[in-house]
């Protein structure tokens, strides 16, 4: 079996028989054999991250990478600062 991933900008909306056949399913139907549980293990070596806190500022970009950016679909921000993210951490020293 082939998995296909897909981000929410590139899923196929679901028709309204669709919606309505997953709304009928009820909670104890649902197969939840291939979902392990979470034990004591897990819990012990959880840890919580918080997301970091952001800056607002003004900053000018090239209109075409906006454009490029912007066409990627929501959350096109955040995708601008984990690129700048990913440069910074590779060019950092150390």
């Amino acid at each position: 079996m082939t998995i296909v991933r897909k981000t929410l900008n590139e899923a196929e909306p679901l028709s309204k028989a669709e919606i309505a056949r997953l709304k009928a399913i009820k909670d104890e139907d649902i197969d939840y054999s291939d979902i392990p549980e979470l034990d004591e293990t897990f819990w012990k070596n959880a840890k919580l991250v918080m997301p970091q806190s952001k800056k607002q500022i003004t900053i000018r970009f090239d209109q075409e990478i906006l454009d490029w950016f912007k066409a990627q679909g929501k959350g096109y921000q955040s995708k601008m600062n984990a690129v700048l993210r990913a440069y910074v951490e590779a060019h950092r020293e150390g």
